[in-house]
Formats: structure tokens, sequence, C-alpha cells
């Protein structure tokens, strides 16, 4: 097996002190391999862009190692992590950051001066780019001019120009519409598939899972691999309310079957009146991913 493009080891990120410190990451570990599509997903809340900030080297771990294209990027200095991030890492963000004074082609090659032979060395990629995207007829257009799905082209061209091994993408079809969502995902699915770079999807889009090699859940800090798990999706019976089994704390045991609950009042009111929640949940539709139970 080839070696890992991205690798972290029990990676630990704190925010705050004594009573107050929040474990945003909490002992996460991850591979991503060449010609791999990972997606992490979660609640809002659930340490996400946290995590994605330490695996781009946009933020350092209180503990723990991360190494990126064989380099670990704990030894590093700002200026190394800065050339690490320009060569090694390319970012597709939810907003595209595409700077609007700026052609399409000079946003996608706008990266380029901090990678060898700048920019006049990468004009061909640019171009190769462009039309393998379908943008080479707005190459002269500026970003106000284009459509959402076109700038997210542009981001995920520009993401490449440096021909980086690994792709960060957070939430890449936030704001598009189904369409366009559904051909941004698999463009970055290409990528992987085709060119052997990893790609790293952070997002909270179903469609992801589709075309997904692994999908991997994030809360509270902690992360697991769903497709492990025998059930990843429970009802709360009261309000009907889909929860995470793995970490939801709040249940009762009755009959032999679990019964979990977003809140305390939701539970208090099952025990009140057992037998009218346990049949109303039996005639509700399951939670995703998982049956009630």
């Amino acid at each position: 097996m080839p070696e890992p493009i991205l690798q972290a080891e029990n990676v630990v990120k704190v925010f705050g002190q004594g009573r107050a410190a929040v474990r945003a990451v909490d002992g996460v570990s991850i591979e991503v391999q060449p010609s791999e599509m990972v997606t992490i997903t979660g609640p809002s809340g659930s340490g996400k862009t946290t995590l994605v900030s330490i695996l781009g080297a946009l933020l350092r771990p209180d503990d723990g190692r991360v190494v990126i294209d064989g380099t670990d990027i704990s030894t590093l200095r700002e200026g190394a992590l800065s050339m690490l991030r320009a060569r090694s890492i390319g970012f597709v963000f939810q907003s595209f950051n595409l700077l609007e004074s700026l052609t399409v082609r000079e946003n996608v090659l706008f990266p380029a001066h901090l990678a060898p032979g700048g920019m006049n060395a990468a004009r061909g990629r640019a171009d190769e780019l462009l039309e393998t995207l379908g943008l080479s007829h707005r190459a002269s257009a500026l970003p106000r001019t284009l459509s959402g799905g076109e700038k997210q082209r542009v981001a995920i061209a520009r993401a490449l120009i440096n021909r980086p091994r690994l792709i960060i993408a957070d939430e890449p079809t936030g704001n598009l519409d189904s369409k366009s969502g559904q051909n941004v995902l698999m463009v970055l699915h290409d990528v992987a598939r085709d060119e052997g770079r990893a790609v790293l999807i952070v997002t909270h889009d179903r469609r992801v899972e589709d075309v997904a090699d692994r999908i991997l859940w994030l809360e509270d800090g902690h992360l697991r691999d769903r497709k492990q798990d025998e059930h990843e999706w429970v009802r709360d019976p009261v309000c009907n309310m889909a929860l995470d089994g793995w970490t939801s704390e709040i249940f009762v045991d009755r009959d032999g079957i679990r019964y979990h609950f977003c809140s305390q009042r939701c539970r208090e009111r099952f025990e009140a009146s057992p037998e009218t929640y346990v049949e109303a949940s039996r005639s509700r539709r399951p939670a995703r991913d998982g049956a009630d139970r």
C-alpha cells in the first residue's frame, strides 16, 4: 500500500482553560491515501472547522502529529508552512474566495507565484484546467459575471494549479443548486480517481456520501468511520429527532430495546407514558442509515 498523503495521529486542540476548556478536537487520527475521496460530516459545533484547519496546516494542534505528503508539519516554521500549503495543499471553500478584480484565468494562476517557475510556467496548466472544467470560454470573465457553479469550478482549478497532492474542500456545494453541486462533486471525485490525489471534503451534503470512498463522522471532537457502525442513527421516540446513537447519552432500556432522547425533557415525557410513545415511534419512518431502536 502506498504511503498516505495525509496522516494525523492523536490530534488534540483545546480552547479555553480549566472548567471552561473545550476539547474541540479530541484524539483524532486519520489517514487519506492517494486516489481516495474521504468525507467528514457531523453536526454544527462538532469541531469540523477546527479539525480541517489543523489538517490543512492552518492551525497548529496542541498535541498529536500531522504529516502531509511525507512532511511532519510540527517541525516547520511559519514560512515553511506557507510554502507547504502553496505546493502540497489545494483549498476549495464554500464562499469561493475569488478575487473580484481578476479574470477567471488570473484567479486560477494566482497561487502559481509560489510554485517553481512562477506564473509563466503555469500558464499552460491553467489553460488545461479551464478546458477540463468547461471554463475555457469564460477565461476572460470577471467573477461577478459567473454562476455559482462556475465560480466553484474556478476555485477547483485554482486549487489544482500547483499540482498539490492533497485537496481539502470545506462545504464545496453549500452555495450551489443541486445540479451544480452534483457537477462539483463529480469533478472532485474524478480528481481523486484520475490524478491520484487525496481529496478530503468537510460537508453536510448527503449527496457526497454516494461518491465518497469513506464517510467519517465527527461529534464532540471524536472521529469515527460511519460505515463500520452497525447502528448509526436512532430517533427520539417523543419528538422524532434523529440522533447519533454512538454519542447519545440520554436513554432508557425497556423490554430489551434502548430508546434514545435528545433531552432530559423528552426522556421524562417518555417515562410518564411509555406505551404511547413506543406505539407512535413504530408508525414513523426510520432514521436515515439506521432503524428506530
